[in-house]
């Protein structure tokens, strides 16, 4: 088992994507979407440098327990997430759909989404980060999101990564302790709404 930290520099609800009873990370982060397996956990950290907020570091934002590993392709399909798929006209939560890469003609593609750009267009520098390293999308739904609500970190807990990119050499009683902090918690589930959300 591992555990992947790293910072949430943007909070909209996207990546990750919290909503409908499972929370996705299905953009973003390839280094951790193609290294992540069933089993492992996922966090994210608050940033310091929120426009809308306050300092939010060593605070936690979201974590989840790998219980799925799919393709965009299948995820693309898979019928349990088609809510997944962004509508820009919905609700706030709809316009932050992540289920939104397939392939036509060979090639990737997207719809309309929060990874657009401005009019609606291919965004091809998303497209390039998200899917050339991998196709992964990891789910679980045993998970904890704070967003705008994130919950300090005990500082006996050694688990945040400071700066860009990831930290996974966590040693396995390292990650034990922290779990069994986390899973003492009162709630979990979607706890709050994402710092950044386009109300």
């Amino acid at each position: 088992m591992k555990l992947f930290s790293y910072v949430v520099k943007r909070d909209f609800g996207f990546a990750p994507n919290p909503f409908h009873q499972v929370c996705t990370l299905a953009a973003c982060k390839p280094d951790i979407r193609k290294k992540a397996e069933q089993g492992d956990w996922v966090i994210g950290t608050g940033s310091a440098n929120y426009p809308k907020g306050p300092d939010m570091r060593n605070h936690l934002v979201f974590a989840m327990e790998v219980e799925e590993v799919l393709s965009f392709e299948d995820y693309w399909e898979d019928p349990r997430f088609q809510m997944k798929k962004p509508n820009l006209r919905g609700s706030s939560k709809l316009r932050m759909g992540d289920n939104i890469y397939y392939i036509n003609n060979g090639h990737w593609k997207h719809v309309p989404s929060h990874h657009s750009l401005k009019d609606g267009s291919l965004n091809e520098k998303n497209i390039v980060r998200d899917t050339s390293k991998t196709s992964h999308v990891l789910i679980g739904s045993n998970f904890w999101y704070w967003g705008g609500e994130a919950v300090a970190i005990p500082p006996i807990h050694d688990v945040v990564k400071k700066g860009p990119s990831h930290r996974s050499n966590f040693d396995e009683d390292n990650i034990k302790d922290f779990l069994q902090w986390l899973n003492g918690l009162e709630s979990k589930g979607l706890i709050g709404l994402p710092l950044e959300f386009p109300l």
